[in-house]
């Protein structure tokens, strides 16, 4: 397949970059459509009682969403600000799709006791189109901006999810401003020449073209969330350089030793492609588990990072080898270097820790143990505005309330919907729950209680009280929905079904990794040694985002809990990026077995010819990784950091000494299989022809 491939970008290179090309115009130009319709409804599970809640609340509640607003800055009590606020009042009401607004003077709750701000809630009215809601939503911001005072600031319901997709537009192009030069200086640094390092960033724009127009694709059919877009940008971003870089290397390499440019395509595909092949198959794999989940949010985002993904992998074994059909001939050849000069620092430590295997081993692992000891305190929460950066509407909005009014202003209600045939004791020990309990009566004999929570809008208080709320109501039909409903149904859909995530995981994992190596022990291995890696990252996110320790320095601050994005999308990504630079090493050692090494030089051949390719591509991604937490959006910081921390302790302790030692305890076993499997292997595993040995250089 990858020698079918090569043919066809070494015959017509022009025809092959011509269509790419178009496919980036299509890219930016309708892929960039998806920054309009961005979602920050992350908790919804479909089919869950809090799901199930709110479609019903949709279809007989005559109110729909809102939006809030607050003025501060100045004296509410002054004369002229109270006749500008009542007329704006007056003015929001007579907005076509407005229900309710009221006056924040004649309404308890709503102006501030230090007399320094007031909240004006603007409620529309429900089985509005979207294009009504957005006209209705944009008329009142306007007139409410309108109002002559220091501070004013409306954000929430629709209006949050554009504020956030805008947020997100300028936090990409903000990281690609930052990422792109850097990373191109350190590929000249790598290549020492512009041509050979502009590739990857060719192969890395594809990759940005392609995570937008599969988010936009995906937002047709599902809704796409605000954070899709830096996860998969950045994702995308990260791995087209990594495939470049290991290809590029290859066919500098590959360039000692023929002057035929087409050839050393041809040899370079052979050897680099199908590593690349591997690695992309097995990094989509990765989040193949993502779909496991019933979670719109977690399957979106599956499904348009593994898309991201397969169009890296595509640019790799097809543009970039018509690119270097067409200018390879200007890249000069690697230096030949001999034997032992060759990555002579990673055979060092590849030696190093095959001699002292026991030693590496029992002082590593408990490291990484100690690390990832924070995970055991995990938790989550969907989180309030305070995840946003200060410049956000949302975030100035939430401050200001926070300055002003008593704690737990604004935060989101448990919802108790009381149907027909509830019985009133019931109802009466609900409302009983929490004071100030509202109720109000919808069509069709329906109620509706309002439970306001203590503290924030998800925590131990509020889940508390759903939980509550659900033990007592027994078998009355009584349904619980809101942001705290939600998180409580997240959480328990993700206990239930994250062991078949894991499992489908694994199980496809070991499936790509046997027919890439033959062994089966080896895969085991790998997972076992990239868990550790990964334990010990999300540890150091949880320790620092969660418990607060030095979040302040990265932009964000201790939450007491983790966004819920963070976790699984950490855990799936950064175990797809291990497995990435584990093929890599592991496609060395195994040429070099083949060319007649034994089972210890092998694998000091293969960190010896892979390390610096390895860490490379792991800063280079780290880079990336860190110009999108520059944004300071409290789930991107967790998910850049824990990433950043994942592929950096995995490309430099796990490979260079934990690969190693557990090869040579393993020894002449590491590649073994049992004869049924070796068979099967002999039959159907996915590989290409050995490429030819070179002749051994024998000058620096």
């Amino acid at each position: 397949m990858l020698s079918t491939l090569a043919r066809a970008a070494t015959r017509r290179p022009l025809t092959v970059i011509g269509l790419w090309a178009a496919f980036l115009l299509l890219g930016f130009g309708l892929g960039t459509g998806v920054f309009a319709d961005l979602s920050d409804d992350v908790p919804d599970v479909p089919g869950t009682e809090s799901d199930l809640a709110d479609d019903y609340l949709s279809g007989v509640d005559p109110t729909g969403e809102s939006v809030t607003a607050v003025v501060a800055g100045e004296a509410v009590s002054d004369a002229a600000l109270r006749a500008r606020v009542e007329r704006t009042v007056a003015e929001v009401r007579e907005i076509a799709g407005v229900a309710e607004v009221p006056n924040p003077y004649t309404t308890p709750g709503l102006t501030a006791r230090d007399g320094q701000a007031l909240i004006i809630p603007v409620t529309f009215e429900g089985g509005l189109t979207d294009e009504a809601e957005e006209t209705a939503t944009d008329a009142a911001v306007e007139t409410i901006k309108r109002i002559d005072a220091p501070d004013v600031h409306v954000s929430g319901g629709e209006l949050l999810g554009r504020q956030l997709g805008e947020r997100a537009q300028q936090d990409v192009k903000n990281a690609e401003l930052i990422s792109l030069p850097v990373v191109l200086a350190l590929l000249l640094v790598v290549f020492g020449g512009l041509r050979a390092a502009a590739l990857p960033l060719v192969i890395a724009v594809s990759g940005i073209a392609g995570a937008f127009l599969g988010l936009f694709a995906f937002s047709q059919v599902t809704d796409i969330s605000v954070y899709a877009i830096q996860v998969t940008t950045m994702l995308g971003l990260g791995l087209a350089v990594d495939y470049a870089l290991l290809t590029v290397v290859r066919f500098r390499e590959e360039r000692r030793y023929t002057d035929d440019v087409v050839e050393a395509v041809h040899r370079t595909v052979a050897a680099a492609g199908r590593t690349v092949l591997f690695s992309g198959l097995t990094v989509a794999v990765s989040l193949t588990g993502l779909l496991v989940f019933p979670s719109v949010f977690l399957r979106s985002m599956g499904l348009a990072v593994a898309a991201v993904v397969v169009v890296d992998m595509l640019a790799a074994v097809t543009l970039l080898p018509a690119l270097l059909t067409r200018f390879g001939g200007r890249i000069r050849p690697s230096k030949a270097r001999s034997a032992d000069e060759e990555g002579r620092v990673f055979a060092r430590l590849a030696r190093f820790a095959q001699r002292r295997r026991v030693a590496v081993l029992v002082t590593v692992v408990p490291v990484l143990l100690l690390l990832a000891l924070p995970v055991s305190g995990l938790r989550i929460a969907i989180g309030d505005a305070r995840q946003l950066p200060s410049s956000t509407e949302a975030r100035q909005l939430y401050d200001t309330v926070d300055a002003h009014f008593p704690k737990g202003t604004g935060v989101s209600p448990v919802v108790v919907v009381l149907k027909p045939g509830t019985d009133p004791a019931t109802a009466d020990r609900i409302r009983a729950l929490a004071p100030n309990a509202a109720s109000r009566d919808l069509p069709g004999g329906n109620t509706v209680v309002e439970l306001q929570p203590p503290g924030t809008v998800d925590g131990t208080a509020a889940t508390g009280l759903v939980e509550r709320v659900r033990e007592l109501r027994g078998d009355e039909p009584v349904q619980v929905t809101g942001v705290a409903a939600r998180l409580v149904d997240f959480r328990a859909m993700l206990a239930d079904r994250a062991p078949w995530a894991a499992l489908t995981v694994l199980a496809a994992v070991l499936v790509l990794l046997f027919a890439f190596t033959g062994s089966v022990l080896i895969p085991l291995r790998t997972i076992a040694t990239t868990l550790l890696s990964l334990g010990a990252a999300l540890g150091v996110v949880v320790w620092v985002f969660q418990d607060g320790h030095g979040a302040g320095l990265l932009g964000g601050e201790g939450l007491g809990a983790l966004s819920l994005t963070a976790p699984p999308l950490i855990v799936s990504i950064a175990f797809g990026l291990a497995m990435d630079y584990e093929l890599f090493i592991l496609a060395r050692m195994r040429e070099a077995r083949q060319r007649g090494d034994d089972d210890h030089e092998a694998v000091v051949t293969g960190l010896r010819r892979s390390g610096r390719v390895v860490t490379c591509a792991a800063l280079l991604l780290a880079i990336v990784f860190g110009a999108f937490m520059t944004g300071g959006f409290s789930p991107i910081l967790q998910i850049g950091l824990g990433l950043t921390l994942a592929v950096l302790i995995d490309a430099t302790v796990v490979r260079m000494l934990l690969v190693p030692a557990t090869m040579a305890l393993l020894g002449r076993h590491a590649w073994w299989a049992p004869r049924p499997l070796r068979s099967v292997h002999d039959r159907f595993g996915l590989r290409e022809p050995a490429t030819p040995e070179h002749p051994a250089p024998t000058s620096a």
